[in-house]
């Protein structure tokens, strides 16, 4: 047994209540006997063992870029077909019709005629730079949102079935006339409504200030894309006709989802 300090001795000599008393105003004292006081109570087992202290919390992994592969993958196919076409000899600001037409176009007159393969291809040509850089930056954006939640291959089915839907309706609306349109806006439409479905059912199992901050967020982009694009040349059918593919898709896609952090 080691031999106790004249400190522990003294100590030893207190009343509860006088080591008590030191403990509860340990700023009129100085630190050494407020803990000689701790020591003497703890060994009357008057306190308990001090618990161990929790282990720190694992760091919360930050997404890496793998998490938005084929929302990377998808801009990067429509900077290369954009980049193909000006290779070919395509404005890159203006577009000639005849030129988006030989790269895809949804053409009316060619697809009626069994070349509905444009319905898919005008999903990954854009009517100019200007077009490319915004359709970009809508991609890149609600992608880096509903990929890590959804995973890649339901991100990948939701854009390329509403960028379907929204060419379908496109041509839909403007018969019994004719349109030639591109543009992958109707399959980031469809983006966005898969995440509004997503947001409003909790189908992604996220916590109820997620899901608010979500919903909003989509539902202003894409209140602010309808507000500020209603001018000539803008293919709404194809929004909208994507925003509610991509809302109803959501559905079917999410069913077996895995939780997502």
């Amino acid at each position: 047994m080691e031999p106790r300090s004249p400190l522990a001795e003294a100590f030893a000599r207190k009343t509860d209540a006088e080591l008590l008393y030191l403990t509860q105003h340990p700023q009129a004292f100085a630190p050494a006997l407020v803990q000689a006081a701790w020591d003497e109570l703890h060994r009357r087992g008057q306190v308990p063992d001090p618990e161990p202290a929790a282990p720190p919390a694992p760091p919360t992994p930050v997404p890496g870029l793998s998490s938005v592969a084929v929302t990377l993958g998808l801009a990067g196919l429509n900077l290369l077909v954009f980049l193909l076409m000006v290779a070919g000899g395509v404005d890159a600001l203006r577009p000639s019709g005849q030129d988006l037409i030989r790269w895809g176009s949804n053409f009316t007159p060619l697809v009626v005629r069994g070349e509905w393969w444009r319905l898919l291809t005008a999903c990954a040509l854009h009517g100019g730079l200007a077009h490319l850089l915004l359709n970009t930056y809508a991609l890149l954006v609600i992608g880096a949102l509903l990929e890590p939640l959804v995973g890649r291959t339901r991100l990948l089915l939701a854009y390329g079935l509403s960028g379907l839907g929204g060419s379908l309706a496109s041509l839909w609306w403007h018969l019994p006339g004719w349109v030639n349109s591109v543009g992958a806006s109707g399959a980031i439409f469809g983006l966005y409504g898969a995440m509004l479905t997503l947001t409003a059912t909790n189908a992604a199992r996220l916590s109820r200030p997620a899901r608010a901050a979500l919903f909003v967020h989509t539902l202003y982009i894409v209140g602010a894309n309808f507000a500020t694009g209603l001018m000539p040349g803008i293919d709404h059918a194809a929004h909208i006709g994507g925003l509610l593919a991509g809302a109803l898709l959501a559905w079917p896609l999410s069913k077996g989802m895995r939780v997502r952090g």
